[in-house]
Protein backbone atom coordinates (compact mmCIF):
# COMPACT_ATOMS: atom_id res chain seq x y z
CA UNK A 1 0.00 0.00 0.00
CA UNK A 2 1.04 3.57 -0.68
CA UNK A 3 -0.42 6.53 1.14
CA UNK A 4 -0.37 10.02 -0.36
CA UNK A 5 -0.86 13.24 1.58
CA UNK A 6 -1.30 16.49 -0.31
CA UNK A 7 -1.04 20.08 0.83
CA UNK A 8 -0.85 23.57 -0.58
CA UNK A 9 -4.21 24.23 -2.18
CA UNK A 10 -6.20 27.36 -1.56
CA UNK A 11 -7.75 30.50 -3.01
CA UNK A 12 -5.69 32.78 -5.22
CA UNK A 13 -6.39 35.64 -7.59
CA UNK A 14 -5.86 35.29 -11.31
CA UNK A 15 -2.21 35.74 -12.16
CA UNK A 16 -1.09 34.41 -8.81
CA UNK A 17 0.88 31.34 -7.83
CA UNK A 18 0.47 28.28 -5.64
CA UNK A 19 2.70 25.34 -4.82
CA UNK A 20 1.23 21.91 -4.20
CA UNK A 21 3.09 19.23 -2.29
CA UNK A 22 2.50 15.50 -2.00
CA UNK A 23 4.33 13.06 0.25
CA UNK A 24 4.16 9.31 -0.27
CA UNK A 25 4.62 6.73 2.46
CA UNK A 26 4.34 2.97 2.74
CA UNK A 27 5.64 0.84 -0.15
CA UNK A 28 7.41 3.76 -1.79
CA UNK A 29 9.99 1.43 -3.35
CA UNK A 30 7.26 0.27 -5.75
CA UNK A 31 6.60 3.77 -7.09
CA UNK A 32 7.69 4.61 -10.60
CA UNK A 33 6.11 7.80 -11.87
CA UNK A 34 4.32 10.42 -9.78
CA UNK A 35 2.11 13.20 -10.92
CA UNK A 36 -0.86 15.50 -10.60
CA UNK A 37 -4.32 15.26 -12.06
CA UNK A 38 -7.23 17.66 -11.64
CA UNK A 39 -10.99 17.58 -11.86
CA UNK A 40 -12.87 20.80 -12.44
CA UNK A 41 -16.58 21.33 -11.83
CA UNK A 42 -18.58 19.16 -14.20
CA UNK A 43 -15.45 17.85 -15.87
CA UNK A 44 -13.60 14.56 -16.01
CA UNK A 45 -10.32 14.07 -14.20
CA UNK A 46 -7.42 15.07 -16.45
CA UNK A 47 -3.67 14.82 -16.38
CA UNK A 48 -1.81 17.95 -15.37
CA UNK A 49 1.79 16.75 -15.14
CA UNK A 50 3.81 13.57 -14.62
CA UNK A 51 7.40 12.96 -13.63
CA UNK A 52 9.15 9.62 -13.93
CA UNK A 53 11.62 8.16 -11.47
CA UNK A 54 14.33 9.30 -13.88
CA UNK A 55 13.04 12.88 -13.99
CA UNK A 56 11.32 12.85 -17.36
CA UNK A 57 8.35 15.21 -17.30
CA UNK A 58 5.12 15.39 -19.24
CA UNK A 59 2.63 18.28 -19.14
CA UNK A 60 -0.86 18.94 -20.37
CA UNK A 61 -0.81 21.52 -23.15
CA UNK A 62 -2.97 23.86 -21.08
CA UNK A 63 -0.32 24.21 -18.36
CA UNK A 64 2.92 24.14 -20.33
CA UNK A 65 5.07 27.14 -19.52
CA UNK A 66 3.05 27.93 -16.39
CA UNK A 67 3.33 24.83 -14.19
CA UNK A 68 6.46 22.97 -13.14
CA UNK A 69 6.52 19.51 -11.62
CA UNK A 70 9.46 18.38 -9.53
CA UNK A 71 10.27 15.41 -7.37
CA UNK A 72 12.46 14.61 -4.41
CA UNK A 73 12.35 10.88 -3.80
CA UNK A 74 8.86 10.06 -2.57
CA UNK A 75 7.71 13.68 -2.60
CA UNK A 76 6.33 15.48 -5.62
CA UNK A 77 5.62 19.16 -6.08
CA UNK A 78 3.65 21.27 -8.52
CA UNK A 79 4.59 24.92 -8.85
CA UNK A 80 1.69 26.73 -10.49
CA UNK A 81 2.26 30.23 -11.87
CA UNK A 82 0.08 32.59 -13.89
CA UNK A 83 -3.04 30.87 -12.62
CA UNK A 84 -6.34 31.59 -14.31
CA UNK A 85 -9.94 30.72 -13.38
CA UNK A 86 -9.86 27.71 -15.74
CA UNK A 87 -7.30 26.15 -13.39
CA UNK A 88 -9.92 25.93 -10.65
CA UNK A 89 -10.26 22.27 -9.72
CA UNK A 90 -9.57 19.62 -7.15
CA UNK A 91 -5.98 18.54 -7.66
CA UNK A 92 -5.06 14.93 -6.97
CA UNK A 93 -1.62 13.49 -6.40
CA UNK A 94 -0.97 10.21 -8.22
CA UNK A 95 1.67 7.57 -7.64
CA UNK A 96 2.08 4.82 -10.21
CA UNK A 97 3.30 1.67 -8.48
CA UNK A 98 4.81 -1.31 -10.21
CA UNK A 99 2.95 -4.53 -9.49
CA UNK A 100 3.66 -8.06 -10.67
CA UNK A 101 0.73 -7.73 -13.08
CA UNK A 102 1.22 -4.15 -14.19
CA UNK A 103 0.89 -0.61 -12.85
CA UNK A 104 -1.49 0.48 -10.11
CA UNK A 105 -2.49 4.09 -9.44
CA UNK A 106 -2.61 5.32 -5.86
CA UNK A 107 -4.45 8.60 -5.27
CA UNK A 108 -4.32 11.31 -2.67
CA UNK A 109 -7.45 12.77 -1.11
CA UNK A 110 -7.36 15.85 -3.31
CA UNK A 111 -6.74 19.50 -2.57
CA UNK A 112 -8.94 22.35 -3.78
CA UNK A 113 -7.45 25.11 -5.90
CA UNK A 114 -9.71 28.07 -6.59
CA UNK A 115 -8.64 30.92 -8.84
CA UNK A 116 -10.75 34.06 -8.71
CA UNK A 117 -11.00 36.49 -11.61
Amino acid sequence: QVQLVESGGGLVQAGGSLRLSCAASGRIFSINAMGWYRQGPGKQRELVALISSGGTTNYADSVKGRFTISRDGAKVYLQMNSLNPEDTAVYYCDAKANMAWGVYDYWGQGTQVTVSS
